[in-house]
């Protein structure tokens, strides 16, 4: 795109916004600095490296577009490689079935930080940060779909362990790269057809969480930990252990993150809704950006309404220093580098498009009951010419403008992913 436009745009929406009283400037310097978690699981259809080749536990990845990423090696080149298209402060979302292992007989529930520490090095080269999350699923040990919760105390031992491991990983993460590391906690947990032993399963999760965060020397300020609700999942459709209720319920007990995954309740409800709920009674929330179509399908992140909701509630409520923002998405049915690439703009996007709202107006003249001037207020705010703004934060920062990032994508294609 040309420079020259790209500033006399810029230059234009500058005063369109200190019109209305919004520092264009200091907008952009406040969405750059909040982080945004990009998942690595997009870049290899959520396979890892630790010895799984196919995926249970809810969870199905559709499409068959060349060039997934076969090793470490491949995923953090690819991941090295879509950074270059994504602006802002960035972290990495970790699962650990990403260790690698190299050669070694070791399972999930005796893992240690040697089997992450290339990951931590190349973090640390990156100047980012690290999520985690530990994976209870596509594992032998699985009891169908139970883990945590299962009759079977052999199988609760091995993911009890597993979960325990998980939070002294996450605790090495954030010693060696002075960031904290949030990690994540969702069990697919449930039953295809009717249960009618429900408090038994609930109260063994239960059992199961306690000894998993009994280490208070892991300190949650470090190492903030969530627990992810579902609604459903594949195989799981008439009941889940981990719900909204007993998650919610269990972080506000133990003092824990509250995870909402946009994907994760019922198809009319929106994550948006419920931050500021959530956010009254625990201290932090874990957010899993996803675009769910009529379920949890994990569709790569468009900037739609939801998402822009979900921005402007971290935004406008002054959440962005109790909140992990993360994307959860596996598409590969397309380009998956693209994938990253588009669904990590739009987040930043919507990010940057908060920024520049008017908010504080907006809610002066909601709490002195000019509702008239709020719809008003909201209505203009999308002929913005934010657009305008988010092409010059690319510029700035040596980040492709417009569709130059494409270009790239298919150049890489050409180039490495072709060959795999």
């Amino acid at each position: 795109m040309n420079e020259k436009n790209i500033l006399q745009g810029y230059e234009y929406a500058r005063e369109a916004y200190a019109a209305i009283g919004v520092d264009v400037e200091a907008a952009m310097k406040r969405a750059d600095a909040v982080p945004v978690s990009m998942h690595c699981w997009q870049g290899d259809d959520v396979i890892g490296f630790d010895g799984s080749d196919s995926l249970t536990g809810g969870i199905q990845t559709t499409g068959n577009y060349p060039g997934r990423a076969r090793n470490a090696e491949e995923l953090r080149a690819d991941i090295d490689f879509a950074r270059t298209m994504i602006p802002g402060a960035t972290k990495l979302n970790l699962h650990a079935s990403y260790a690698e292992k190299n050669g070694k007989k070791i399972d999930r529930d005796a893992y240690t930080i040697a089997e992450f520490q290339n990951w931590v090095d190349w973090a640390k080269a990156n100047g980012i940060g690290l999520d985690f999350n530990p994976t209870y699923f596509a594992h032998p040990m699985m009891d169908g779909d139970l883990s945590l919760s299962s009759p079977k105390e052999n199988v609760r031992r091995f993911w009890i362990e597993h979960g325990k491991r998980c939070r002294e990983i996450g605790n090495e993460f954030a010693k060696q790269l002075g960031k904290p590391c949030a990690i994540n906690y969702w069990m697919p947990d449930g039953m295809k057809d009717t249960c009618v032993g429900t408090r038994a399963f609930r109260e063994r999760m239960i059992a199961s969480l306690d000894e998993i965060f009994a280490d208070k020397s892991i300190s949650q300020k470090d190492v903030p930990c969530g627990l992810e609700s579902k609604l459903f999942g594949i195989g799981v459709e008439s009941f889940t252990v981990a719900s909204h209720e007993f998650s919610l319920g269990y972080a506000i007990k133990n003092g824990l993150c509250y995870t909402l995954d946009a994907g994760h309740f019922h198809p009319t409800e929106v994550i948006s809704a419920k931050m500021s709920a959530v956010m009254s009674f625990v201290d932090q929330t874990i957010l899993h950006v996803s675009r769910p179509v009529r379920w949890d399908s994990d569709h790569v992140v468009a900037l739609d309404d939801e998402l822009q909701k979900i921005m402007d509630e971290i935004i406008f409520n002054d959440y962005q220093d109790r909140t992990f923002i993360g994307l959860d998405y596996f598409d590969a049915s397309i380009n998956r580098i693209a994938c990253w690439a588009i669904g990590m703009r739009n987040a930043r996007k919507a990010l940057l498009n908060a920024c520049l709202a008017d908010y504080k107006t907006m809610q002066t003249a909601e709490t002195e009951g000019d509702y008239t001037k709020r719809l008003a207020m909201l209505e203009e705010r999308k002929s913005m010419p934010a657009g305008a703004v988010w092409d010059y934060y690319c510029l700035q920062n040596n980040i492709p403008v417009g569709m130059d990032w494409y270009k790239q994508v298919k150049q890489y294609e050409a180039d490495v992913l072709s060959k795999r």
